[in-house]
């Protein structure tokens, strides 16, 4: 039999793990077999395989890349599960201590604690006092969640309707985020900026995505007007504070533990940016929009299986 060590240095295995679509439905990721042929091209053996699927062998690959896992939000505990049992079998991107503590968008409250401009955020936990704002419009989202799923945005004269969100949220055992709506995405944007292989790699901005009046339980679209965006030096600089106080690395930070990451960004009240989210699990790398970033994005790979 070939050995994992003689398997790399030919042809790595890699797997790119991803959601399973519903019957009848095609996969929204629209990167992952570009991804696929690329890596084929550049001298790997690359499969795209579903990560709930319980006939994989995740020993078989070299390395497991998280992709567009993009129904774990809604199975956290099983997803985390899954990642702490594949990274005892072979590499995994990102790994499962970074992925256990980026599921869970309390997060921000450690970068915050960091000194790393972000979105203010209040936590309601099942059975908190509840405390809504009355002089902002604000948004409120589960801690755990993706694509705005169960997030709604709300006047101060909405309140019973925010409330009824709320004990929605806590009846399905969920910890709730109550953040003020910054104006400034309405105008700037967000913008989403990509590193991998621990260095910048591409961005791009979107409009907003909560509109108001739209249900939180509603399908929304979660990347709205796409396009190219070229960083300030003050959104570079945010971004790379970000992650240099993400923890669970060499040292205390994730220094060379990520293989990819994707920081959001929205500028604040005073027009300075600040950190909506910092994506290390699952994050949409819009290669479609920056087809010059793939050749880059599957050496990056590659190196990290060898």
């Amino acid at each position: 039999m070939e050995s994992a060590v003689a398997r790399s240095a030919a042809r790595p295995r890699i797997a790119l793990a991803t959601y399973r679509p519903e019957e009848g439905t095609a996969s929204a990721d629209r990167d992952l077999p570009v991804l696929e042929g690329a890596l084929e091209d550049a001298g790997a053996r690359a499969g795209i395989v579903h990560w709930d699927d319980p006939a994989v062998d995740w020993a078989d690959f070299d390395l497991v890349v998280i992709r567009s896992t993009w129904d774990y939000s809604w199975r956290v505990a099983e997803f985390v599960a899954w990642a702490e049992r594949v990274a005892k079998l072979t590499r995994l991107a990102n790994p499962a201590a970074i992925v256990r503590w980026n599921t869970d968008k309390r997060y921000l409250g450690e970068l915050a604690g960091a000194g790393v401009p972000t979105v203010p955020t209040r936590y309601l936990a099942p059975g908190d006092p509840v405390d809504l704002p009355d002089g902002h419009e604000y948004v409120v989202k589960p801690t755990s969640g993706a694509g705005a799923r169960l997030a709604a945005r709300y006047r101060p004269e909405e309140r019973e309707t925010a409330l009824r969100h709320l004990a929605r949220l806590h009846e399905r055992g969920l910890t709730a985020m109550v953040q003020p709506y910054l104006r400034g995405v309405d105008t700037s944007g967000e913008r989403a900026l990509q590193f991998f292989g621990g260095r910048f790699l591409h961005a791009g901005r979107k409009g907003a995505v909560l509109e108001p009046g739209t249900a939180y339980d509603a399908d929304k679209v979660p990347h709205p007007r796409m396009e190219v965006w070229q960083p300030s030096p003050a959104e570079l600089s945010l971004a790379e504070r970000a992650l240099a106080a993400v923890p669970h690395g060499p040292h205390g930070t994730a220094g060379d533990a990520l293989l990819y990451a994707r920081v959001d960004v929205v500028d604040g009240d005073d027009g300075k940016p600040c950190v909506m989210e910092l994506e290390l699990v699952e994050p949409n790398l819009f290669l479609w929009l920056h087809p010059e970033s793939v050749p880059v994005v599957a050496e990056a790979v590659i190196r990290a299986a060898r």
